[in-house]
């Protein structure tokens, strides 16, 4: 069987009978739109705007798989009290992953809104709900795909094939909704904890169309999120970060801590250096290392830069396959003021 043949069987195999996992950012609080819509607006400032791109076992294959997102999100004061400082915000988010062998690609954008309810006349505590709506599309391109029965049985695949091929593209829709919680005593110490559920209406994944009676749902996705900023001395500070998630028969975890070093006592130049680990559990219900995790991440002022790379320490470590990520944020207005929302 030719290797794109096999390839695209897979794939198709993939999107009809597997609910799938989605895609995964291990900067994740550096991609805040994908990971929860209550972080919509969960900065300082009066907008953000980021970009992430990850690019996955570059070393093994020669067109890797990639992924890249873009967001801006928009954040505008509430006066329903005057002893609080509520706000409400949208964001819009764009999505593209890509199997650049047989141009198997996902693209989604997505349109989300989130309400910061302040909860003491301090401005220390915040409890955020968001909702996010979103529009999919996958696709594959048939021309780069080659199948048997267009070998001439001599040198060369010439001939048309009679296999039955589906349509090339769906669409579908999608809805997320999420909670957040920030605590924020002083400029220095912060606490989040936060939960999402994506595709809370498990939404319709193949490129057939089922007149049996088959399923193809989207699992719904569950995920919880926590992390704090706890000062360790007067220029450093530790940032314990976890994020469960599990969808369907996949569980995910990544667990660790950043460190972080201001540069001068205003703080709005410092740098990142953190690690972590990613235990994952599939169909077999085993417990697994997927990946040792290795991150570093600047702060210039209202910009922040960082690059983390996934050393695999499964099976697939033994082809030197790994992931790469580079997320760069920027603040507009930016306060230098307790974080609403961690980074990276």
């Amino acid at each position: 069987m030719n290797k794109f043949n096999f390839t695209f069987l897979f794939l198709i195999m993939i999107s009809v009978f597997v609910q799938a996992q989605d895609q995964h950012f291990t900067q994740f609080y550096a991609s805040p739109l994908t990971l929860n819509p209550a972080l919509t607006g969960a900065f300082n400032g009066k907008y953000r705007a980021s970009t992430i791109y990850r690019d996955q076992w570059r070393s093994a294959l020669d067109n890797p798989y990639t992924t890249f997102g873009a967001a801006i999100d928009v954040r505008f004061p509430v006066e329903l009290d005057s002893r609080y400082k509520d706000a409400f915000a949208v964001g819009l988010m764009f999505f593209n992953d890509d199997v650049s062998g047989v141009d198997f690609s996902t693209n989604q954008i997505a349109l989300s809104g989130a309400f910061h309810k302040g909860l003491d006349f301090d401005k220390t505590q915040y409890l955020s709900i968001g909702f996010q709506g979103a529009l999919a599309q996958r696709n594959i391109n048939y021309e780069d795909l080659l199948f048997d029965d267009q070998f001439n049985d001599l040198d060369a695949f010439e001939f048309g094939t009679a296999e039955d091929l589906p349509e090339n593209n769906f669409t579908f829709s999608d809805l997320s909704i999420g909670l957040n919680y920030t605590y924020a005593p002083s400029n220095r110490t912060s606490f989040f904890a936060g939960f999402a559920m994506h595709h809370v209406f498990q939404p319709q994944v193949t490129f057939y169309n089922f007149d049996d009676g088959g399923d193809s749902k989207l699992f719904r996705k569950y995920s919880a999120q926590f992390s704090a900023s706890i000062p360790i001395s007067d220029l450093m500070s530790i940032s314990p970060r976890l994020l469960f998630a599990s969808q369907g028969p996949h569980l995910e975890i990544n667990t660790g801590a950043n460190l972080r070093y201001q540069f001068n006592d205003f703080g709005s130049t410092a740098l990142h250096i953190g690690s972590w680990v990613r235990p994952v559990s599939n169909e077999d219900n085993s417990i697994s290392l997927d990946a040792l995790v290795l991150m570093t991440g600047i702060e210039l002022n209202a910009v922040i830069v960082g690059l983390s790379y996934d050393l695999n320490l499964t099976d697939i470590a033994t082809a030197r396959r790994g992931a790469f990520e580079l997320s760069i944020t920027y603040l507009g207005d930016f306060e230098n003021d307790s974080i609403l929302c961690p980074k990276f």
